[in-house]
This record gives structure tokens, sequence and C-alpha cells, in this order.
């Protein structure tokens, strides 16, 4: 299922980087606060707080209430529904998920087996309506006979989607210096279930500008 975006996660991170709509979700979600009272000076202080912050195993950890919403198997869910009866979800992410157009909601929806679980897990992108930047991405697992948010971040742009067994997250980076419109590059994150949670296993650094990124970084298991 996808929802008003239509192109997946490409559109996603090439139109998160959008000044004016990134600067308005930040704000929306209390980020542009948090990064200025860090005590930074110029225009690093209108970007987001480091992505690093975003998606650092805290975010992975179970938290995690069940849904109302009872699982069936081979059957597409809610996801509106999931995600605004979820109590782990913020305020903020919940008051923009609203029509963009009639009774479409700017959701992206992906299913695969990435917890080994009896039903497809299910991966939740939030979206703005204009401009398709990610403000919180969700992975629910059908336990108990109901779904479990057993990962969650919420600082964006970010994005996740299934690849080969495994959740990656993508997130944008802002060093010092950077305006809004401008991050200097993207952490992609690769999480793989262990022991009942999301680990993460890989991460790469990607500069905007330059035609390869770094070689992904292996984390030792714990």
């Amino acid at each position: 299922m996808r929802g008003l975006t239509g192109a997946g996660p490409d559109r996603a991170r090439k139109t998160a980087r959008a000044a004016t709509t990134v600067t308005s979700v930040l704000a929306a979600l209390g980020l542009v606060a948090t990064a200025c009272g860090t005590g930074g000076t110029g225009a690093r202080d209108e970007g987001p707080a480091h992505a690093e912050s975003a998606a650092d195993g805290r975010s992975s950890a179970p938290s995690y209430a069940a849904s109302r919403m009872p699982v069936t198997s081979g059957a597409r869910v809610d996801a509106v529904r999931l995600v605004k009866g979820d109590p782990t979800v913020s305020a903020a992410v919940k008051q923009e998920l609203k029509p963009c157009v009639a009774d479409e909601y700017p959701v992206d929806v992906s299913y695969g087996n990435l917890t080994g679980g009896t039903v497809d897990d299910v991966v939740v992108n939030v979206l703005t309506c204009s401009d398709a930047v990610g403000v919180g991405s969700y992975v629910y697992r059908g336990q108990g006979g109901a779904y479990r948010n057993v990962f969650r971040t919420e600082e964006p742009p970010v994005y996740a989607e299934i690849d080969r067994g495994d959740l990656v997250v993508t997130l944008q980076v802002y060093e010092r210096g950077d305006p809004v419109s401008s991050p200097s590059g993207e952490n992609v994150i690769t999480y793989r279930w262990t022991s009942d949670r999301f680990a993460e296993k890989f991460r790469t650094h990607n500069d905007y500008g330059k035609v390869a990124g770094t070689e992904p970084t292996p984390v030792p298991d714990s």
C-alpha cells in the first residue's frame, strides 16, 4: 500500500530537502526550540537536532502498547487508525496525520517479515502532504492477537523501509553551519530483529554532492 507520495522512498528523500516545509515540520514537533537552546551559533541553530539521536537504539527498544486493532493473517491494516490509536506516537505526529485530498492520508505502508512472526510486520511512514517529508516511522508486529509498536523514530526528515528482511532507516544529517535547506548528508541505518528488539547492524553515511559515501560500518553484536 502506498500513500499520496506514490514515488516511494526516493521521492521522500529528495523532497525532504524543501526548506519551508522542513522548517514548519520541525517547529511543529518542537525540534527548533531544542536546537536553539543548545547555545550554537549561525545557521545550524535553524536546523534539526543531529540525526544520530533519532535512531540510536533507544528508539528501537520495545515499549510497547498493543493496539486495539486485531491481527488478521493476510489482511491489509488501516494504517491511519493504527497510528492514531498508538499511545507511543507523539501528539505532533498525530496532528500531521490528516487527509490531504478527500479521504487520502499522507502515509506509506509496507508489509514484510522483519521479526519472524506468524503474520507480516507493518512499516508505516507518516509524511507531510505538500512535500512528502517523513515526520515519523514505525514498525508494528502482530503479537497476542494485536499489533504492537516495536520501533519508532520521530525526528524529521526520516523514512523507514524493508530491505531483504532488515529494517533500513534513512535520516538526513545537519552539521554546524548548515541552513535548513541544505543538510550535509544522510545516515542510512540498518536494523535487524535480535532478542525481541531491533538492533543496529550497519550505519552508512552519505555526503550530498559527492559521488559515493563511506562503506557500511558493522556494529559489533552486544
